[in-house]
């Protein structure tokens, strides 16, 4: 299949898929309901993805691809390793603060299997929160912060920069924040890493 072709359906699933998220929820958006919503055969989900959760993965490292290209680049490149973080705070809140994000961690709040929570967690920051920890690891070596907990230093920066401004998105008690709190934010997060020595 010529790529344009193929990366016109797979525009189709992935639209079809957040819409039915929203309208049915995880359990009863089927990979074949997925697949009439997007006009494409049944055994093409299951050729393209395994099944639905190979979908979801699918959806989530998209939707993931810009900060994870952000700490990729940081990580063979060299350089600082707090500048990295100036780009890579808002990139990452812009990923999980955006309508499809939401979209998935609404419809995985719903999901009383807790498969797609398990799923995004492993997909999202399973994947992100190691690379950032060689980042930090990287930064604490060249002197940038003082922390020699890696991994306590990874939730410090995580938990300032989100806070509970995703839960808030997902339960619609927020809008979008806009470009200056997200600065802010990522910001206080930046500093606060500058002093923590845990």
């Amino acid at each position: 299949m010529k790529s344009d072709l193929r990366q016109d359906r797979e525009g189709r699933i992935e639209a079809a898929t957040y819409e039915l998220l929203a309208e049915k929820g995880y359990a009863s958006a089927s990979m074949l309901s997925i697949a009439k919503r997007a006009k494409c055969s049944n055994e093409t989900m299951y050729n393209w993805y395994g099944d639905k959760v190979g979908l979801i993965r699918v959806l989530v490292t998209r939707n993931a691809a810009d900060a994870r290209a952000v700490l990729e680049q940081a990580l063979e490149g060299g350089g600082s390793a707090l500048e990295t973080l100036e780009r890579f705070g808002p990139v990452l809140l812009g990923v999980l603060l955006g309508d499809k994000a939401i979209a998935l961690n609404r419809a995985a709040a719903a999901d009383a299997s807790g498969e797609l929570g398990r799923e995004l967690s492993a997909s999202g920051r399973g994947v992100i929160a190691p690379m950032l920890g060689d980042l930090l690891s990287r930064a604490a070596q060249d002197g940038e912060i003082p922390a020699t907990n890696i991994p306590a230093a990874v939730d410090l920066y995580l938990g300032v920069l989100i806070g509970d401004l995703q839960i808030r998105r997902v339960i619609g008690a927020l809008p979008p924040p806009n470009t200056s709190e997200v600065q802010r934010r990522n910001a206080m997060a930046i500093r606060i890493l500058r002093s923590y020595t845990a």
